[in-house]
């Protein structure tokens, strides 16, 4: 049986029939920007609903009817949520804007394109590599939640020659001043690993080794190295996730393609699953000690 001519359309995504939403929950839901991002856009003077500025949060459109732009383009329900990598080069500030005129992230993406991009986690200014931005509020959450676990693979260059078995306080666990942190899988790596740090080979006195922690805590890798007195030369990302940094070069930007995304999505399903094994099999130790 045929809809009625005169029924309201359905939302292409939950296909639930569309009635005036509030504005906020408009711009998420065409994958513009998370909802604190869509209201930042809104109280910014970013928005128009049928060519007027809207602040007021509390606003509400007709997706039906109305004509909401952000930045001066169209957006609708159909539209999807935008996920990109950036190969970021050193010297930028993992932010959207600097009061103090600082070079940023934000010169470096289609910002204007997608409006409401914003980075999931940060690389310090001196980091290099993969750093995904996205504007799905919820995926972006998700991937930071500390219960996920999502896995970020870095490669460093450390000062002094290190041997393998000093890296054995990372992998039980090393405490920093903020306390204990988890595990981390760590090795040696040889030169022709190690191009993303030393290009020309790895200089005499220093030490290049992979780290690969599931928390975010600030300058985390390279304080865990200092705590094993070889501070950290230079820092690269390889990996985030399913992610891994291809086909991009530094200073530029790719979107990911449907495969990346799907395996984007997985990651703190597959997160979360470990994290409950993990439990299981500390309290089965513990029941048989």
């Amino acid at each position: 049986m045929s809809s009625r001519p005169d029924m309201p359309p359905k939302d292409p995504m939950t296909g639930e029939l569309i009635v005036p939403m509030r504005l906020q929950r408009f711009l998420a839901r065409s994958g513009v920007a998370s909802r604190r991002g869509s209201e930042d856009l809104m109280t910014a003077g970013r928005v128009r609903v049928n060519g007027v500025v809207v602040t007021e949060l509390g606003s509400k459109v007709d997706p039906s009817r109305d004509v909401v732009e952000v930045d001066g383009r169209r957006v609708s329900l159909n539209e999807q949520p935008a996920y990109i990598m950036l190969n970021k080069p050193a010297g930028y500030l993992t932010t959207m804007s600097d009061p103090q005129g600082r070079p940023c992230v934000a010169s470096l993406i289609p910002a204007e394109r997608y409006p409401g991009l914003f980075p999931v986690g940060r690389l310090d200014k001196d980091t290099t590599g993969l750093l995904l931005f996205t504007t799905d509020g919820d995926l972006g959450q998700a991937l930071l939640h500390p219960r996920h676990h999502v896995s970020k693979t870095y490669i460093a260059l450390v000062d002094g020659t290190m041997s393998d078995r000093e890296l054995n306080p990372l992998r039980q666990g090393i405490t920093l001043d903020d306390g204990p942190c988890q595990p981390a899988r760590c090795r040696l790596l040889e030169a022709d690993e190690a191009r993303a740090v030393a290009p020309k080979g790895i200089p005499r006195g220093t030490t290049a080794v992979e780290v690969i922690i599931r928390e975010g805590r600030k300058n985390q890798v390279k304080r865990m190295l200092s705590r094993v007195h070889h501070p950290v030369v230079r820092l690269h990302r390889e990996r985030f996730g399913p992610l891994v940094l291809t086909d991009v070069r530094q200073g530029s930007w790719r979107p990911l393609t449907d495969a990346e995304v799907k395996a984007l999505k997985q990651a703190p399903q597959g997160g979360a699953a470990s994290s409950r094994n993990a439990t299981r099999t500390k309290q089965t130790r513990k029941d048989r000690a």
